[in-house]
């Protein structure tokens, strides 16, 4: 008879992906801009900022991300105050320093370079207890781009009511 080696209450391994805790999401930035390629990056805070992130008190509307001098940082990135906090409080829309591997850093650098080509933040999460961003190089949309995109999104959405046996209005 064949014997089970794994414990049902064992530990998960560092093989299984972890669940990101998300924060905020930036949907404009979908909705604006193609996407391109994404990453990963990990984000430099102070104390206040962590706690209200737990809180998910963030926004990503009008965020960006730029590289100055072989440092990347995020711009324009709200993150509330802290309201327990004290004199030490944060300021809601200072410049971040983003973490990444400068081999990686130079390649996007060289990305950017290209014209039309920025890199927006598409969300804020929680990792194995570090806060993450997930940026995007992207392209610009044009308004017709856009409206295209919600013409075909509403047409998916009623061939899928059809195949369920919903009747359409």
């Amino acid at each position: 008879m064949a014997r089970s080696t794994s414990k049902p209450n064992a530990p998960k391994s560092s093989d299984d992906k972890e669940e990101r805790q998300i924060i905020t999401t930036n949907r404009k930035a979908r909705h604006d801009y193609t996407i391109i390629e994404t990453f990963e990056a990990g984000i430099e805070l102070r104390g206040t900022e962590v706690k209200s992130l737990r809180d998910a008190k963030a926004q990503l509307v009008d965020a960006y991300a730029t590289v100055e001098s072989g440092q990347l940082y995020l711009r324009n990135a709200h993150i509330s105050i802290y309201d327990p906090g004290s004199i030490s409080n944060h300021e809601p829309t200072r410049t971040r320093r983003l973490l990444m591997h400068r081999a990686e850093i130079r390649k996007l650098e060289t990305r950017l370079e290209q014209s039309g080509l920025t890199m927006v933040p598409l969300s804020l999460y929680f990792l194995r207890g570090k806060v993450k961003v997930e940026l995007a190089i992207v392209k610009g949309r044009k308004s017709f781009d856009k409206r295209d995109k919600l013409d075909e999104r509403r047409a998916r959405k009623e061939i899928r009511g059809i195949m369920r046996g919903e009747r359409s209005e």
